[in-house]
């Protein structure tokens, strides 16, 4: 899309997407309207909106997805050059030009392996771009307005939070609050098996009430998937990893699960009873109201939940297992989801490793307090070698059109990323375990000047 000309001089490179075409003053006045209670019943024309619509472009570009084609070949390069009125008005009329109504492509579905284990897969669903900019155009009015209704304990793909958020969640229960048994829960195939009623409901609870946008949300997840063979399937459940507005509606159908788990505890109306207001602040003081919770017989339990990956921390075991099974029953009840028996445990992390998210993590004492220790996962820890691995030897062979320099430099910042994510919350020893494979030989490892260290260089420690 050729560059549009502005009376200012922007750097848009500083600015953040939202800003440069003036639409985050209206997804902070819809964030505001959703928290006072407000349904919304017209929200087409502001998806449908020439700056919506050319900040959707630019965020899908920005994406290194962009580059692969769904059913129709089409990449974010084919739309590229077209000017920004002809890619809008190729928007309007996918949404709302035709006789009838919007009809998604079908979706490319593509198994791919899975992170922590290459022998293993998931099935991958690839929207064609047009619809991709369509789910974006609807994601980005969407999301403030859910934002104002979903759980602090939610982290995964949410606007200012990430797996670090997640990660300092669990440390806090563990550590602080000294909440030792944690529920691994898994629940089978999530995403093939959201409902489609029970979405479609939560959507309207959260007061997006626009009957001409909920009717394009059923179109979207309708979509057929053609399938590497070339036949054609017509989904009545789930919704396609890969698709842009799939993980949104992940934290809409599990937000139900978040408050619930809270109201059993956190939020229950005990606590708001007896706590009290200690400073002109207005801060809250909780610790009377979960001293008179103790008193009850109910189930004192924290939830932290990334996507679908969620972990439940208790204090006592008899307070976990009474919560796996409530927990269980109520995801098949209310969701329509099934729990992996084979896979969902309960840990007590003074004895044992949970794992959450790449990591391993337990507490050990120190001096009178219980502190946590965390470690890369085994499987994290295997796949990042094979990476780095791969990446090494690429130094050697060059893919084509590119230099030896190119892939060290790859391979550097490969290493630091590990180090960035990781690091900060793991012992030394999991960094020597790269350092003694053979990919770190000096002949291998290369240190470029002005570059970021890698992982052999002793600074990583």
């Amino acid at each position: 899309m050729p560059k549009e000309k502005n009376a200012k001089i922007l750097s848009v490179d500083n600015l953040r997407h939202t800003e440069y075409y003036g639409m985050q003053e209206t997804f902070d006045d819809l964030y505001a309207r959703a928290k006072e209670g407000e349904y919304f019943t017209d929200l087409m024309g502001l998806i449908l909106s020439r700056e919506n619509i050319l900040l959707a472009y630019r965020n899908i570009k920005a994406n290194t997805g962009s580059n692969t084609p769904g059913t129709d070949k089409v990449t974010i390069r084919d739309i590229g050059k077209l000017s920004p009125e002809n890619v809008v008005e190729k928007v309007r009329f996918i949404v709302q030009g035709s006789q009838h109504g919007y009809r998604p492509k079908p979706v490319r579905r593509k198994d791919i392996p899975k992170p922590y284990d290459p022998m293993a897969t998931r099935p991958l669903g690839i929207p064609c771009m047009w619809d991709r900019l369509v789910q974006q155009c609807i994601k980005q009015v969407m999301e403030p307005i859910c934002e104002a209704k979903f759980s602090d304990n939610s982290y995964g793909f949410r606007p200012n939070r990430s797996v670090e958020h997640a990660i300092q969640s669990a440390y806090k229960h563990m550590q602080r609050s000294n909440l030792h048994y944690v529920i691994e829960f898994d629940i089978k195939g999530f995403f093939d098996n959201v409902n489609h009623a029970k979405l479609i409901r939560q959507i309207w609870s959260m007061g997006i009430r626009d009957k001409h946008l909920i009717w394009n949300i059923k179109r979207i997840l309708k979509a057929p998937i053609k399938l590497p063979d070339g036949t054609i399937q017509w989904p009545d459940r789930g919704t396609p990893q890969g698709g842009i507005i799939s993980p949104l509606f992940a934290n809409i159908v599990l937000n139900e699960l978040d408050h619930w788990i809270e109201s059993q505890w956190q939020r229950n109306p005990v606590i708001h009873k007896y706590s009290t207001k200690v400073n002109r602040s207005g801060s809250v003081d909780y610790g009377k109201g979960y001293r008179a919770m103790k008193t009850t017989n109910l189930k004192e339990m924290f939830i932290v939940r990334y996507a679908d990956d969620f972990r439940i921390f208790c204090r006592t075991k008899g307070d976990a297992e009474r919560a796996k099974i409530a927990i269980t029953q109520w995801l098949s009840d209310r969701l329509k989801l099934e729990v992996s028996e084979a896979k969902t445990r309960i840990v007590n992390v003074k004895r044992r490793y949970s794992q959450f998210l790449g990591f391993k993590i337990r507490v050990h004492r120190k001096g009178q307090k219980q502190v946590v220790k965390s470690h890369m996962c085994d499987k994290a820890l295997r796949n990042q070698n094979q990476k780095l691995t791969d990446q090494a030897k690429r130094i050697a062979k060059p893919a084509k059109g590119r230099k030896e320099y190119d892939e060290i430099r790859l391979f550097n910042s490969m290493v630091v990323g590990v180090q960035n994510y990781c690091g900060a919350r793991n012992s030394p020893p999991d960094f020597g375990r790269f350092a003694s494979d053979e990919w770190c030989a000096p002949k291998s490892c290369f240190l470029l000047s002005g570059t970021q260290p890698t992982i052999s260089d002793p600074r990583l420690g």
